[in-house]
Formats: C-alpha cells, sequence, structure tokens
C-alpha cells in the first residue's frame, strides 16, 4: 500500500474538492442511446486515474433485490453461532468467517496485527455438478456452502449474485473504451467469471488505533461493486486529502478498482486503499461483490497503458499464477483472514 502507519490510523475528514467521489451515470449507456459510451467511459477513465472510485446511478438493479438481500444478510448473521460453524469458511473461500478471525492482507507490513471486528459469508459463482473446472479440481471452483433451515435465502444470494455479475459485464466495454481498446477486449478473460459475493456484518465497536472494523487494505482483483447500508463507516484514502468518508447515495453503487485492474493498466488505475470504523452505535451490513476474470485468463498488461515512457512492468502471466503471487492466505483454523477474496 506504501502508506505510514501515523496514515493508516488518522482520522477521516472532509475531503477537499478534488477528492470527491465522482458519481457516473450508466442510464444512456444501458439504454443504448447514440454517444453515450464516449463521455461515460472518459468519466469513468478520470475516476480509476484519480481517486480509483465511483458510485454509479440507473444502473438497472432493482432496489427491491439490494433490500432484499440486507434483509437476507442480517436474518443470516442473527443466527446462533454454532449454526454458523456448520459451514465454516474454507480453503476456497466459501462459506462463514467468524467475528474477529481475519486480519486484513496488509496487515504484515502495517504493523496493525489486531483482527478485525466483523463476520462475514462467501459465495462463489454457482456451478452445476458437472462443472468441468470442479470436475478437475480447479481451485475455488466448489459447491457453495449454505446454512440449514434458513428458506429463502439461498435464492435471494444467487438472485442478487447473478445481478451483479450481470451488470459487471455489461461495464466491461466501458473500462475498454476508457483504455482505448475495442469494446470486447475483456470478453474472453472474463467468459467465465470467477467472481466473489460477501454479506458482511460490522458491529457496533470502540474506536481503536489499532483495530478497524476492516483495517487499511486495497482489494486484490478486478472490480468491486459495493452496495451499502444507510449506515456510514467506510473511509477511502484520497493522495490529495487523506481519509474520507464515503457518502451513502440512494440507488448507487459504490465502484473501486482492484490490484488487478491496477496490474493489468501498468498502474494507470488506482487500487485505492480503504477501511471500515463503524463509530455508528449501531449494526452496519455491506455487501462487496467482487469480479474477475477465469483462473486461466492470460493477464499482460494493455497495450494502450505501455509505450516507451511508460514500458510494462509486469510479465505476462495468467490470472491464477497472478492470484498465487501476491498477498495472500486462507483462514482455516488459523486467524487470518481471506481477506484478498478476488
Amino acid at each position: 500500500m506504501g502508506l505510514p502507519l501515523d496514515q493508516l490510523t488518522a482520522p477521516a475528514r472532509a475531503p477537499a474538492p478534488d477528492a470527491t467521489i465522482p458519481l457516473l451515470d450508466l442510464g444512456p449507456w444501458l439504454a443504448g442511446e447514440p454517444g453515450a459510451l464516449e463521455p461515460l467511459a472518459a468519466a469513468l477513465g478520470a475516476a480509476c486515474r484519480d481517486i480509483g472510485f465511483h458510485f454509479i446511478v440507473n444502473h438497472g438493479v432493482a432496489q427491491s433485490r439490494v433490500d432484499r438481500l440486507f434483509a437476507e444478510n442480517a436474518r443470516f448473521h442473527a443466527l446462533p453461532l454454532e449454526r454458523k460453524l456448520e459451514i465454516k469458511v474454507d480453503s476456497n473461500v466459501v462459506g462463514y468467517l467468524p467475528m474477529e478471525y481475519g486480519l486484513s492482507r496488509s496487515a504484515g507490513i502495517t504493523g496493525l496485527s489486531r483482527p478485525n471486528v466483523n463476520e462475514s459469508f462467501f459465495v462463489r459463482n454457482e456451478l452445476p455438478p458437472d462443472d468441468p473446472d470442479m470436475l478437475a479440481g480447479k481451485p475455488f471452483r466448489v459447491p457453495n456452502k449454505w446454512p440449514r433451515d434458513l428458506p429463502g435465502f439461498r435464492e435471494a444470494v444467487l438472485d442478487y449474485f447473478e445481478a451483479l455479475e450481470s451488470l459487471a459485464h455489461r461495464m466491461l466495454p466501458v473500462y475498454a473504451a476508457a483504455l482505448g481498446m475495442p469494446p470486447d477486449c475483456f470478453d474472453a478473460p472474463f467468459a467465465r467469471d470467477r467472481s466473489t459475493l460477501r454479506l458482511a456484518h460490522y458491529p457496533p465497536s470502540p474506536v481503536r488505533d489499532d483495530q478497524f472494523g476492516s483495517a487499511p487494505h486495497t482489494d486484490g482483483g478486478f472490480m468491486t461493486l459495493l452496495a451499502q447500508a444507510k449506515v456510514p463507516g467506510l473511509e477511502v484514502y484520497s493522495r490529495s486529502a487523506g481519509w474520507i468518508e464515503a457518502p451513502v447515495i440512494d440507488g448507487a453503487f459504490l465502484v473501486n478498482s482492484g490490484d488487478l485492474l491496477a496490474w493489468w493498466t501498468n498502474d494507470r488505475f488506482l487500487s485505492t486503499p480503504h477501511r471500515v470504523i463503524n463509530r455508528s452505535g449501531t449494526d452496519r451490513y455491506s455487501i462487496p461483490f467482487f469480479f474477475n476474470p477465469d483462473l486461466d485468463a492470460r493477464i499482460e498488461c494493455i497495450p494502450t497503458c505501455v509505450d516507451a515512457e511508460h514500458p510494462a512492468r509486469y510479465a505476462p502471466t495468467t490470472y491464477l499464477e497472478y492470484y498465487r503471487r501476491t498477498k495472500f492466505k486462507y483462514a482455516t483454523d488459523a486467524k487470518a483472514e481471506p481477506a484478498d477474496v478476488r
């Protein structure tokens, strides 16, 4: 992350005018209006270069779907602990991660060693029993774990997963245009995306310098789409203003670039540190969706991001090899979060 400890733990403040998180309207693009792609791509590119976060509105995902999943999120986390532990998270990062059982990826280099004050439920792409990747034993291509005796939960989670997966695919041509590439340049790598949905619960907790709801970190993958509840708590690091609180905007998703997209763009697009501190005195829920390419996808610096002044910083690889090489640890029995849930 490259931030000293005093900056990682500094209090948030009001953003400067150049540090606000931009809002992008997807409506004209999704409606197929002529000429809608170019200004949207320009705004997306600027957001990814300047702060690494942006809001999207008129995205086509009904608010009723979002509201339903927030209700299911709270219903799941209200289960007795022993019920949730029946589907405890494993090395493929599916299932339940208990409260204060995880450290963010950055913990080893920041000195922030206290576990995060949150609990989460992880779901990956739902696969049929005869899926070839699952039959071949590929990592992360495994059956999801579902709680018993919770009618409607699985259906609501999968409905939302499919809606966000579809939205993310529809955004890929905008990312391509923002990089000056053909609209289909990401189609092959994402033909079989490997994505993750996280249902997170942050209880009210005392504010400490060395413990967070989620300690400062960057996301590891391509793109994260976040549905926020009404309770604030997410803070984003701006290079010009330090920590700023991400506002909660009705009907909007908050989107950020991850480490993989920064790598893919030769660091043209930012992967920005962020953290969660729940000062509200009440429970806070959030639902991030992590969108990533196929494990076998070839990843190399985008041609338009490489020139004589900006040579490629990274050698071509596959997504699986990239995933294995980057800072990552599983959670099984040790208190170490699968914090990089790309």
